[in-house]
This record gives C-alpha cells, structure tokens and sequence, in this order.
C-alpha cells in the first residue's frame, strides 16, 4: 500500500480570477442575493456595468466554469456613488477615481484569501492608468474588512444622504494610488 503524505486537495483551491462574461450573470446576481441581501441590484445592473466597463468587471471561477466570486468596478465622481440598482447612461466625463461598485464571494469560498489579489490587482491597473484612487461605499459592517485592505472612510456633507439609503453602517471609503 502506498502512503501520500499531505492533506487532500482543498476543491477550492483551484479558482482563479478572470475575466467576466455575459454567461457569468445569473451566478453573480445569484452571489449578490448571498451577499448583499438588504441591497438588492438585479441582473441588468450587472449587465450594464460589465458594458460600460468590462476591463473592471471579474470573476473567481473553477476550472469547470462555476462562479464562486465577482468584483465590478468602474470610473466614476470622486465623492459621490451610484444609486443601488440602477443602470447609469454612460461613465461620466468627469469621472475622478476608480469606484468599486462591489466585491462578493460565495460562503464556500469566504475565509480563503481570494479577495486581496483582486483588489491589488484593480489598484495596480488604476495607478497605472493614472487614476488616483479608488472608492466604495462599504456595507454590511465591512469598514473593518476595506480598512486592512488599504482604504480610508471619507465623510462628507456629499455623501450622507446618498449613503442613508445604503444602511445605518455604510461608509464611503477611500485608496489612494
């Protein structure tokens, strides 16, 4: 009988970041319900933010395909936010930052380190494209969890009527690159 030494495979391990596509929809809008239960954003709200902008939009994917995270981020006003839900026209001209419009992952893939490479790697490609920071809105009590990634929360006269309809706990939060 032969001995091989080591624990098993994690079945996780084997996700990567890629590019996102049409075909990823339902499993990201289906990820978003898990995640962001009290801000729900439906289908065509990821369908319009991966046309505007699908050099920001990804997914963490298994090597069959099956979606088990996502981030979309795109530019848009320093100091403002999008309304949850709603599709947006254009990006603005006078787009400021790099907003990160939102970062999920499945509970089976939580806990595992996936979401520090993503985002270093959108920090990387917005410094280098010349922009100078990169926002959020956190929620769900995420200030902590953006904090040991690198951002700052921001308080503004600006934002705090938008972020009322974000939740008592949403924090607009800023990187600079």
């Amino acid at each position: 009988m032969e001995f091989r030494g080591g624990p098993a495979e994690h079945p996780l391990s084997r996700l990567n970041w890629r590019s996102m596509s049409e075909g990823d929809l339902d499993a990201v809008t289906g990820i978003a319900a898990i995640g962001f239960p009290d801000h729900f954003e439906g289908r065509d709200c990821f369908a319009n933010r991966l046309a505007l902008n699908p050099g920001g939009c990804f997914v963490l994917a298994g090597e069959a395909g099956e979606v088990r995270g996502y981030m979309v981020a795109y530019p848009w006003r320093a100091g403002s936010a999008p309304a949850l839900n709603t599709r947006i026209d254009a990006i603005p001209e006078d787009a400021g930052v790099i907003y990160l419009h939102d970062l999920a992952l499945h509970p089976e893939a939580r806990g595992g380190g996936w979401s520090r490479p993503i985002v270093e790697r959108l920090a990387g490609e917005a410094k280098a494209a010349g922009w100078p920071a990169l926002a959020l809105v956190a929620v769900n009590d995420a200030a902590p969890f953006w904090e040991r990634l690198g951002f700052t929360a921001v308080e503004t006269p600006e934002m705090a009527a938008k972020l009322a309809s974000y939740g008592p706990d949403a924090r607009y939060m800023l990187r600079r690159l």
